[in-house]
């Protein structure tokens, strides 16, 4: 079930905003609010629900063991059997079919007969669950936070349907103290509703029509693409992940708010940035600092000579690109991404700085849309002749932007431009407080913007979501 269907707006969400508002306790909230997590995870991955809880229960009565090891050596000799067994889960589902894959390659060179795996079916949100419990783990190792004896709260906080399937990913010390007692304001339940819709009209009215257009020149035979209908189509692919994912934060936080949870920001508007370091501070903040706080700090960080640093650069973005799929274009495209981090670490960065800021912009847009590229390819070949393709390498192309340039997306594609900046949120500060018709005004706005988000989504049978296969 995701955010941006009918099924959710109109069945699943009034009813668990009904049942929460009617029990009084928290306790009771955090009971229903489990419950309908497990119903609504289950509802689309029925028995791998099973895969959910076994992390939960693995690395709940984990952090117990730790927290009542007598000495050190017991504590990490538990710590790493949980990672173990946890990373191990995300392992079978989610690498295991690519391991025997490139196995089997090994394997043919050796004249060795190859390895057979029935495909594994990918949990929905694994990545984000799994890494969620570790974290909790790590920290309850650390002394970062206290441990939670109640199994019911350690479900919660790993279930919680607003952020379940694509984050963000949740620190355990950020809610421990809203799953002991929280309170419904109406100030904040009126400003989860405004974040809920405004990231579905970014979802339906931004990323879907601009991904669709996409879909269509990634789908189209590389070699044949003019430069112009390849640049199109991988600027229309960044939108429509930022949209997209960034939307289903802004969704995420949204109800958070309205359950009585203050969940913390996933996106700063990362095409803003100007330097790829930067970029990775604005773009999937949660991802991010999980990966800076638990791998490139224990690796050494920046307190090591600088060649360890950027290897550890290297690394961490290694796997922070395995982590988004079993393949080996993610895996390129997070070292493209460890590369220009290194590189502005060891001196590109203060030669960017003397640039103007449209030029510092430019440098790191053309990074990320190359990485994008690599990102949204099927394999290495398709990535190379799609590269090629956007350099004008084709000698005679037969698909160009204006065959897919109409009205409708340019007017997105410069609503996209626009929505991508601070621009809305400058305007409405600035708005804010200036008369009761300002704010009738803006009641109007979100009211039509959802009513016209929802008319589309009915009328549309093309409704992605890009990060369900992490």
């Amino acid at each position: 079930m995701v955010f941006s269907s009918t099924t959710f707006l109109f069945v699943f969400l009034p009813m668990v905003l009904l049942g929460h508002t009617l029990l009084r306790t928290t306790t009771g909230r955090n009971v229903f609010l489990l419950i309908t997590s497990l119903l609504f995870y289950a509802w689309g991955e029925g028995p791998f629900v099973l895969v959910m809880l076994a992390a939960i229960f693995i690395n709940h009565f984990a952090a117990i063991q730790i927290a009542r090891a007598p000495d050190a050596h017991t504590r990490k000799r538990s710590l790493i059997y949980t990672i173990v067994c946890s990373l191990g889960m995300l392992v079978v589902f989610k690498y295991a079919n690519f391991i025997v894959d490139n196995l089997n390659i090994v394997l043919q060179t050796l004249s060795i007969k190859p390895l057979y795996l029935m495909p594994v079916h990918l949990p929905i949100g694994i990545s984000f669950f799994i890494f969620q419990s570790v974290s909790y783990v790590l920290d309850v190792y650390r002394g970062d936070t206290e441990v939670q004896r109640k199994i019911s709260r350690t479900a919660l906080y790993v279930a919680l349907f607003p952020q379940l399937i694509a984050g963000p990913i949740v620190r355990y010390t950020d809610v421990a103290a809203q799953m002991q007692d929280r309170t419904i304001r109406r100030d904040a339940f009126a400003a989860g509703v405004q974040r809920f819709i405004i990231g579905l009209a970014k979802k339906i009215l931004l990323a879907d029509p601009l991904g669709y257009v996409a879909d269509q020149l990634f789908g189209a035979p590389a070699g044949a693409l003019g430069a112009d209908a390849a640049w199109l189509g991988v600027v229309c692919y960044a939108f429509q992940i930022y949209f997209d994912f960034s939307a289903y934060s802004d969704m995420a936080i949204g109800l958070g708010r309205m359950l009585g949870f203050q969940f913390l920001e996933n996106f700063n508007y990362p095409y803003i940035a100007a330097s790829v370091r930067e970029f990775w501070r604005r773009w999937h903040i949660s991802l991010s600092t999980w990966f800076r706080d638990y791998l490139y700090i224990p690796l050494g960080g920046s307190r090591i000579t600088a060649r360890r640093t950027y290897f550890n650069l290297l690394i961490v973005f290694f796997l922070c690109g395995l982590w988004h799929g079993a393949s080996w274009n993610f895996a390129a495209w997070g070292l493209l991404h460890g590369l220009f981090l290194a590189l502005e670490r060891a001196g590109l960065d203060r030669w960017i700085q003397r640039l103007p800021v449209v030029l510092r912009h430019a440098y790191t847009l053309f990074v990320v849309l190359i990485g994008w590229v690599l990102f949204r390819a099927e394999d290495g070949a398709h990535a190379w002749q799609y590269l090629q393709a956007m350099a004008g390498w084709n000698a005679a192309p037969t698909y160009y932007a204006t065959f897919y340039f109409d009205p409708e997306t340019l007017l997105t594609l410069l609503a996209a431009t626009v929505f991508c900046t601070p621009l809305y949120p400058v305007l409405e500060r600035r708005l804010s407080g200036q008369g009761v018709w300002v704010e009738a005004l803006r009641l109007l706005f979100l009211l039509g913007l959802f009513a016209f988000s929802v008319s589309t989504l009915v009328n549309s049978t093309y409704n992605p979501f890009i990060y369900f296969r992490f």
